[in-house]
């Protein structure tokens, strides 16, 4: 397969690599996190105006891109920087969701998030889902023209920071039916609502987000009643690819960063990349990340060409995503000896980062099953 990217994508790559580069290094990025707010409203803004959130949708939308390669080329440079800001839950997630189901809060919303005015999380996972999307105990029971929801929704993104929250709820069916699954959007201190707020490993604004007789008018339903579950699981394997991204740039910079050590890094009089060992390692490490680079780049351009709804293709890539981040960041670590997983070393965040990779929608274990029952369905 020959993918390149085209000159409007390589522009954008180098626009968003040259303003990172300038503001985000890893000196910033901890400030960020440490402050008060943990994320920077600054830099929020300084993305919006350079047009990254408006790469991610069409122009229907006011945007300038919307496809998957678009997406891919922004979230690997924002992993070579380790992002902490929400592109993740409020343009991947939540803007295509509005794409995806269109309306007037797809109009209303879109335009928003293209100017960085709007933050959004994503509530789907649940305490006791283990990835499974079906698995949604949280209830919404029409009441006249409303809808009370109660549930409990975890490691929600963005959550104590977001504007507007999108949640998944069952109006019908038991626990795990894939019927009877609907979107609900809602402001975030909607009555009703409590978050839970706390940080990911890696840096993250996320929280719990507790619905106790939330009361919603029926506009606060994104699209069919009951029949969610298909766009909800396009979603997520959307993401996968997103994250994947991410992952590329993730592990390029390990990979960067651990070859930039072993070289000033000497013992017995010489540097440590001197010795045969360690570079098979790095060679090892090298090849990890291009076979991730390989599936990702597939991934998106099957997503491009509308070959991208057979589970097997996601759970593939997201196979590739946790070995790659497993095998490059403890070997990244490992190089660095003791001090690869202190705070000061930058090679431990990255690290921190590729394992929540591993976790999110889904761990490698999780899509290995779900591969193989599309395989056994006759679905590769």
């Amino acid at each position: 397969m020959n993918f390149e990217f085209s000159e409007e994508q390589n522009m954008l790559r180098d626009s968003l690599a040259r303003l990172l580069s300038d503001t985000y290094d890893f000196d910033a990025r901890k400030k960020i996190i440490e402050s008060d707010e943990g994320w920077s409203r600054d830099i929020w803004k300084t993305l919006a105006e350079l047009g990254v959130f408006a790469a991610a949708f069409p122009e229907e939308y006011d945007g300038f891109g919307g496809t998957a390669s678009d997406s891919l080329v922004i979230m690997e440079e924002l992993g070579r920087v380790l992002l902490v800001e929400p592109f993740l839950p409020t343009v991947i997630l939540c803007g295509q969701i509005l794409r995806a189901i269109g309306g007037d809060h797809a109009q209303a919303l879109i335009p928003q998030i293209i100017s960085g005015d709007a933050i959004l999380g994503f509530g789907h996972a649940e305490p006791k889902s283990r990835s499974v999307l079906s698995s949604v105990e949280t209830s919404a029971v029409q009441d006249g023209e409303d809808y009370i929801l109660n549930g409990h929704k975890a490691v929600v993104l963005a959550a104590p920071i977001a504007d507007k929250l999108i949640v998944s709820a069952r109006v019908s069916g038991d626990k795990k039916d894939t019927d009877g699954l609907s979107l609900f959007i809602m402001d975030a201190t909607h009555p009703g609502i409590t978050i839970q707020p706390y940080k990911t490993i890696d840096g993250l604004q996320a929280g719990d987000v507790l619905l106790e007789n939330v009361t919603l008018p029926a506009a606060a339903l994104l699209g069919p009643s009951g029949k969610a579950y298909d766009l909800i699981e396009a979603i997520m394997d959307a993401a996968i690819l997103a994250v994947s991204a991410e992952g590329v740039g993730v592990c390029k910079r390990m990979c960067e960063l651990t070859n930039e050590y072993i070289q000033t890094r000497k013992q017995f009089g010489q540097a440590i990349g001197a010795f045969q060992v360690l570079q098979h390692k790095m060679v090892d490490m090298f090849i990890h990340k291009e076979e991730l680079i390989s599936m990702t780049y597939m991934g998106a351009a099957k997503m491009d060409s509308g070959d991208y709804n057979n589970p097997a293709v996601a759970s593939a890539i997201k196979v590739q995503l946790g070995e790659t981040c497993k095998f490059v960041g403890e070997n990244a670590v490992q190089l660095h000896g003791g001090m690869g997983i202190t705070e000061e070393m930058a090679v431990g965040h990255y690290f921190m980062r590729a394992t929540m990779l591993e976790l999110l929608f889904g761990n490698t274990d999780f899509h290995l099953g779900r591969f193989q029952r599309a395989a056994v369905n006759g679905n590769v």
